[in-house]
Order: C-alpha cells, then structure tokens, then sequence
C-alpha cells in the first residue's frame, strides 16, 4: 500500500504544474508620497544570527537601489564607512557604504543598519545566482539565494501592476 501511495504522489508531481514563486517585492509610499519598491528577506549568517536584507528604490523606475543589511540593535555595531564585499561564482563584487548619506540612519546611535549602493553589482548581474555577502568585522558569509537575488534584479525596472 505504501508504494502506491508513494507512486501515485510521484505521479501528481509530475503531472501537476508547480506553482510559480511570486517575488515578495512591494511598493508604498514614503513619507513625502514618493513611490518606495523594496524586497524585504530575513536571511541568517553562517553564524546563524539573522539578518535583514531590504533591497529599495525609491521614485520613478530606473531610479537607482539601496541594499540596507540590519542586525538586531545592541548585538551588533556596524562601523562607517565599511563596504560590503559580494562574491559570487569567481566574482567579486565591493559596494560602497552609503549610510552616512541616509540622515535618518546617520542620526540613529544604535548603529545597526548599514547601506550600500546595489547599482554596481545590479548592472554585472544577468542571472539570479546565489551570492554570498561579506561585512568586514561584522559576517564573513550572509547567503543569498536566487530567487531574492531575483527580486533584487527586479526593482530598477518594477511597476506596479494594473488592478483588474
């Protein structure tokens, strides 16, 4: 009974369309009523502390994306200027630290978030391979899976889709 039980589930796998992942990438409007898109992931560090990921662009598309990595205040303290080294396959990426540019995260003393211009590393990538993000003092290894490294991908050129 087990094997055909075991094979009829085989069977529906097969036959059955899987269904599509849908990207968890959203819009709001910030508090001057500009359109914000970001993609928001929880990831966790081969340390297994967890992460914030927030990848966001603000205005029209084609504007440029912030990648916003935030620990959990009072663990960690992430120093300005650091840059974010992203390796993938045998590429390697370093983004420059635009913290200080946020006044918000500039004035906040908890010092747990820390921002990066994406633009660099967007414009190299044409395919949504895993990477691996390094913080100097901070992580040695944050993986990033593809299908986030897909909503990343996404936002220069997202819109919102038309109600129906």
């Amino acid at each position: 009974m087990k094997h055909w039980l075991g094979l009829l589930l085989a069977a529906l796998l097969l036959v059955l369309p899987l269904q599509p992942v849908f990207a968890q990438v959203h819009a709001h409007p910030d508090e001057n009523g500009a359109e914000v898109v970001r993609s928001l992931e929880s990831l966790r560090d081969l340390d297994y502390q967890s992460w914030q990921a927030v990848a966001y662009r603000s205005g029209p598309p084609g504007g440029p994306v912030t990648l916003r990595i935030v620990g959990y205040p009072g663990r960690v303290r992430l120093d300005h200027p650091t840059s974010l080294i992203v390796h993938s396959g045998r590429g390697t990426w370093e983004l420059e630290d635009i913290t200080t540019a946020n006044p918000k995260l500039a004035a906040d003393g908890r010092d747990a978030a820390a921002e990066f211009d994406l633009n660099p590393l967007l414009a190299d990538l044409h395919q949504n391979r895993p990477l691996r993000l390094e913080l100097p003092g901070v992580f040695v290894e944050l993986p990033v899976p593809p299908f986030v490294v897909g909503e990343w991908r996404s936002l220069p050129s997202w819109r919102e889709a038309p109600s129906t």
